[in-house]
């Protein structure tokens, strides 16, 4: 396997963030994908303020630009798997007429990211029943993700139940590796439990989708101290691109293609785009992967 099975994409985020609609809310579709071209990318994930399949078919298409995946907050544990399916079918029914690889999973049952509260001190604890019923649950989605052509990745996340290395440990234990895999995020792994290496050494088997988020020290050590909301934390400026932060991101990348990964990896980092111009990050991040990653990746 070779650097060349990756694909690499950047996510909307930068550009609006869906958690806080008014961010970036005069950035259009055609923007954001211009933009995307103008850094080098070769697709984006679906953002919720994305149009019809139609629309942005038509849009990627002039671009030559493709959709990697989109997020689907679950609520597994709260409303159970009958309730649940409608709108994942309708969502994985949207991303095979654009043709994605990947459906986002992540279970939002109890989640203070979107809450004013400390999210590294309030973070939600799931008991075994709950573990239970988001395992079985994620086991069915799974296989719905496959009628649709799409995997379904599951995404561990700051301020929710499955954030820390072990969290991850027991969902990948509790879930069968048939039907549910892992998106590994840099960003998220590392603001939760200070290193970001262990959980790709352990589940690269499970891997099928990457976010590469960096994230700037000191930032994080002050939000960190003052207990703030994730919100506030991305609106400090905690989260970056590779390049611009503390992640040394050779390493994971090295792993992923020695560990035969094929596949997207997406940049992500939530920020105020305007405080942190997106095309200019991109181009930071690009800059970065150009130059810290494919060159030493290159065989000599």
């Amino acid at each position: 396997m070779t650097a060349q099975s990756i694909h690499w994409g950047i996510a909307p985020i930068g550009w609006r963030n869906d958690d806080v609609p008014e961010i970036g809310a005069g950035n259009t579709l055609s923007h954001l994908l211009s933009d995307i071209v103008v850094a080098g990318f070769e697709g984006t994930e679906v953002g919720g303020f994305f149009p019809s399949a139609e629309v942005l078919k038509r849009e990627l298409k002039l671009r030559k630009l493709r959709i990697a995946g989109q997020w689907f907050s679950s609520y597994l544990i709260r409303d159970g798997l009958e309730q649940v399916l409608p709108a994942f079918r309708a969502q994985c029914l949207y991303l095979q007429d654009v043709e994605a690889s990947v459906i986002v999973i992540s279970e939002q049952t109890y989640s203070v990211q979107g809450l004013d509260r400390d999210v590294f001190a309030q973070k939600p604890y799931f008991n075994d029943e709950e573990w239970d019923v988001l395992c079985s649950g994620l086991n069915e989605l799974g296989k719905v993700a496959e009628e649709y052509g799409l995997k379904l990745v599951y995404h561990h996340h700051m301020g929710t139940g499955v954030q820390t290395a072990q969290e991850i440990d027991r969902l990948m234990a509790g879930t069968d590796a048939a039907h549910v895999h892992l998106l590994y995020d840099t960003g998220h792994i590392y603001v939760s439990d200070g290193e970001y290496m262990s959980v790709l050494r352990k589940h690269i088997d499970r891997v099928r989708h990457v976010h590469f988020k960096d994230a700037r020290l000191q930032v994080l050590s002050d939000c960190r101290e003052q207990g703030r909301s994730f919100r506030d934390c991305f609106l400090s400026g905690m989260f970056t691109v590779p390049g611009d932060g503390c992640i040394d991101f050779s390493e994971a990348y090295d792993f992923l293609i020695e560990h035969g990964y094929s596949g997207w990896i997406v940049i992500e980092a939530e920020q105020d785009p305007d405080v942190a111009h997106p095309l200019e990050y991109a181009l930071i991040a690009r800059r970065y992967i150009d130059e810290q990653l494919l060159r030493s990746a290159a065989p000599h």
